[in-house]
């Protein structure tokens, strides 16, 4: 028995290690190769095959006896055309690609630099009394220290909110009805996809944005921001309703009709992503009104305006991307383009090579097919497709980082005594 174990125990020892894929692939091509998960193969099946079988029954019909060769001068001809439209396709794509990401990255460096500023650079005044020797006032806070790191973490929150929003958003995936807002959206946050704000403290309203067009949801599709990333758009709903107005003036003539503003202002949207940035400038506002940024200045106030403007001009970026796609009849004629020189290969081909046409033409359309299937796959980057970018993890990377720094790393202390109000400078 021991002697049964001990041997056991030496194959094991002596038992060569399983080499990865990832280490493979630094000296062999062989494993990508013949790797299909992860490949075009299962988007350009289908046209491949199709053009195998046209192949087949050119060569069975030669075989027979048929003529069916085509002169060798049209095939190099559509070959150049076929070449550049493909190099252009495939590198208009990557850029889209590229980017995406490079927006997205920038979002995501605006908001480490926007909330590392407001926990650090937030602070309340001194409560010691005014130095004789400093110029300038000194700002009063009636809040406590509790109070104001609960308001930090609530901007540092909708930092991270915004970039789970432009997430959300660019996948057609408006308002915060997602599991993923858990634990990121303040929980005092109203709101507004639902009910909306009134100016009256901030409080919500039942006679505002999407709760006063409930009644008319028969009629109507509810609003929806993310129509702003569609490919195709239009207010056909906003024309057949005004045409179909019959309120008029009754002090006019049945000729003129007023303009009923309320039906369209409950029509309106917002995407969520500018809710939120419209509420992280109201912080930073309130932080400077309250005598929060007086360590920075007007400079850091500035500094942090810039950034979240920086957030929305990178989200626009990315909206371009998505409601600007490569136009249809250049796509279409590409593929056409393709189709032709594929289907013209094999009567080229017949009459020198015979049945080895076939194996020879699929490679080919495998070849040609799969470039156009590459940059077909990678010009939308925003989705859920296996080959887009990774936009989830780079949202739960970056919460992750915000609630390191709430848990981990130091507040900023008081600020100081004075700041200059501008008075006397002329």
């Amino acid at each position: 028995m021991e002697s049964h174990q001990s041997a056991k125990f030496t194959l094991a020892t002596f038992k060569s290690p399983r080499i990865k894929r990832k280490y493979l692939r630094k000296y062999s091509w062989l494993p990508d190769v013949l790797r299909i998960k992860g490949s075009i193969i299962s988007r350009i099946f289908g046209p491949v095959l199709t053009v195998t079988i046209f192949a087949t029954l050119v060569a069975y019909a030669w075989s027979k006896g048929k003529r069916v060769v085509l002169t060798n001068s049209v095939v190099p001809l559509l070959s150049v055309v076929v070449g550049l439209i493909l190099v252009f396709r495939n590198g208009s794509s990557y850029d889209r690609f590229w980017e995406g990401r490079k927006c997205f990255a920038s979002i995501t460096s605006n908001v480490r630099n926007l909330s590392r500023m407001i926990w650090v650079h937030v602070s309340l005044p001194p409560t010691e009394d005014h130095p004789s020797h400093v110029l300038g006032k000194t700002p009063a806070s009636a809040l406590t220290t509790a109070q104001l790191k609960h308001q930090k973490i609530e901007a540092l929150q909708f930092c991270v909110a915004f970039t789970f929003a432009v997430k959300h958003y660019l996948r057609n995936e408006d308002g915060p009805d997602y599991d993923d807002y858990a634990g990121v959206l303040p929980t005092s946050f109203t709101r507004i996809h639902d009910l909306g704000y009134t100016t009256a403290q901030g409080r919500s309203s039942p006679n505002s944005y999407d709760a006063a067009s409930s009644a008319s949801d028969s009629t109507h599709n509810s609003p929806d921001a993310t129509k702003r990333i569609r490919r195709k758009r239009s207010k056909k709903t906003l024309v057949s309703h005004a045409a179909t107005s019959t309120s008029t003036t009754p002090l006019l003539s049945n000729s003129h009709q007023t303009v009923e503003f309320h039906p369209y202002a409950n029509r309106m949207t917002m995407p969520f992503p500018l809710v939120i940035a419209h509420e992280l400038s109201n912080m930073i506002f309130r932080f400077k009104r309250e005598g929060l940024l007086e360590t920075v200045g007007p400079a850091g106030m500035n500094a942090m305006s810039g950034l979240v403007q920086s957030m929305v001009d990178q989200m626009t970026s990315m909206e371009r991307l998505a409601n600007t796609p490569i136009p249809a009849p250049y796509g279409i004629h590409l593929k056409q383009c393709v189709t032709l020189y594929l289907f013209a290969l094999p009567l080229t081909l017949v009459n020198d090579l015979g049945w080895s046409t076939i194996p020879i033409v699929t490679v080919v359309a495998f070849t040609l097919m799969g470039i156009e299937g590459i940059a077909d796959e990678i010009e939308m980057p925003f989705g859920y497709d296996p080959h887009d970018l990774p936009l989830d993890t780079y949202c739960d990377d970056l919460r992750e980082e915000i609630e390191f720094m709430i848990e981990r790393l130091p507040e900023g202390g008081h600020g100081v005594h004075g700041y200059d109000d501008g008075e006397g400078d002329d």
